[in-house]
Formats: C-alpha cells, sequence, structure tokens
C-alpha cells in the first residue's frame, strides 16, 4: 500500500465478519500490536498494550466501549483511548480507521513514528 507523506501505511488488519458487534480482535503490525473494538457497530484501534503495565487489553473484558485490562483493572475508552480508571493513568494511542469494501484497515504509523 502507498505510504501517506508522514510515512504512515493504510493496513488491511481484518474484515468485518472477523470483529462482530461488541467483539474485539488482536492484529501484530511489525513491532506494534492493535487492537480492533466493534462498538454498535463502528470500529475503532488503540494499542492493545496497556499503559499501566505490560498485558494485552484484548485478554480483557469489553463492556460497551469501556476495555479492562486483565492485569490490574485499568480501564480505557476505547473510542478515545482517555485512561477512565486506574491504575491507568496515561492515555492508549489511538489509531484511525476505514472500512473499504468489508476491509478493516488501519493507518499505521512508520517504525520512525
Amino acid at each position: 500500500m502507498a505510504a501517506n507523506t508522514d510515512g504512515s501505511q493504510w493496513r488491511a488488519l481484518a474484515t468485518l465478519d472477523d470483529v462482530p458487534a461488541g467483539k474485539m480482535s488482536s492484529h501484530e503490525v511489525g513491532d506494534i500490536n492493535i487492537a480492533l473494538y466493534n462498538i454498535d457497530g463502528t470500529i475503532f484501534a488503540t494499542d492493545n498494550v496497556c499503559t499501566h503495565a505490560y498485558a494485552l487489553l484484548t485478554d480483557g473484558w469489553l463492556d460497551n466501549n469501556i476495555i479492562e485490562c486483565p492485569l490490574h483493572g485499568g480501564q480505557f475508552d476505547v473510542c478515545t483511548g482517555k485512561a477512565v480508571c486506574s491504575p491507568a493513568e496515561a492515555d492508549l494511542r489511538t489509531y484511525q480507521v476505514r472500512v473499504v469494501e468489508g476491509r478493516i484497515e488501519v493507518l499505521v504509523p512508520d517504525a520512525g513514528s
């Protein structure tokens, strides 16, 4: 796929069928682990690693738009990446998402971003 001027690229990570409403999935792109979430038919993408301590958020619990880390219970709003419950204090990185012909594409930064 063609790179944007900042070096980021749209990457197809899944299809809409792979992430049903109310579900999430984990995807690795290089050294980035990205979580996809389907919230009422809208797809959101964040880093999949908790900002408090290393744990994959997709191993946790999704309740509406809130993901709870399985390690210490920190919570994040998957729509904004905002940390909403301690011990998580730092927000998650979020990614732009688009759906093209049923494919979920995420704008992934280059390695230097």
